[in-house]
């Protein structure tokens, strides 16, 4: 009985140790992770690295991960133009099958999908470039907000004759080829003044451009929420490092 005993303490201490060790393993994993991919795409703050399952140990001497969670609060991505950047808020990926190379100094994650969000603010910016002649007048995207049922609400200034005058307008969002849409369901009153509507579209209607997100991930839906709007990104064979 005494044998038995200490057995199973001595099985119970070194499940402990294990344990211990599997979780000082991955902290300091998730560490180099973060510091790999920080320096990888070039972010101006670390990100957070949380790596999924148990025992790790086990998963690294097999040479992948069954996931992997990744949360940056400001990226900046391209536009495509003039090398400009469109700051997006709290982009969460969570990748699966994450394999590493040979040397452990890069990994590739099977699938990957996540969200991240733009704010209205940031948004504004693709809109206004400045007022546009229409007609008689000029016109101009001064403000965007949220519309209510995945809409956005667009507000548009128009001065003619000296006079300035403010319409509403609720619009669609989308997402296509890495590129967020808006686009207005229908023409904005302007108190009777009546205009082409490509003229008018030319105003309400506006795109931005998101290119080279982190790993190599891609814009999948878009939705308008209260401070912004949400998109949804999914990728496969997505780098995590290296």
């Amino acid at each position: 009985m005494r044998a038995l005993r200490t057995l199973l303490i001595v099985v119970v201490v070194l499940g402990g140790l294990f344990v211990l060790a599997d979780r000082l393993a991955v902290h300091f994993a998730e560490g180099e992770a973060a510091h790999k991919l920080r320096s990888s795409e070039n972010l101006a703050a670390t990100p957070d690295v949380s790596i999924k399952g148990f025992p790790f140990l086990t998963q690294l001497a097999g040479g992948s991960l069954d996931e992997v969670e990744v949360g940056i609060e400001d990226y900046r991505a391209d536009t495509g133009t003039n090398g400009g950047t469109v700051r997006i808020d709290d982009l969460d990926a969570v990748m699966k099958g994450v394999e590493f190379s040979g040397d452990h100094s890069s990994a590739t994650a099977d699938s990957a999908s996540g969200t991240a969000s733009i704010g209205y603010a940031e948004l504004l910016k693709a809109a206004r470039t400045g007022p546009r002649q229409i007609g008689p007048a000029t016109a101009e995207v001064i403000g965007l907000s949220d519309g209510g049922n995945g809409k956005i609400k667009v507000k548009v200034k128009v001065s003619a004759l000296g006079l300035e005058r403010t319409a509403y307008v609720l619009s669609s969002v989308t997402a296509e080829d890495d590129t967020v849409r808006v686009h207005a369901d229908t023409l904005p009153d302007f108190g009777g003044l009546r205009f082409a509507e490509s003229q008018v579209r030319s105003v309400t209607d506006f795109e931005q451009r998101i290119e080279r997100l982190p790993g190599g991930i891609k814009l999948d839906k878009v939705e308008a929420e209260p401070d912004g709007v949400r998109i949804t990104v999914k990728g496969s064979h997505v780098r995590l490092a290296g």
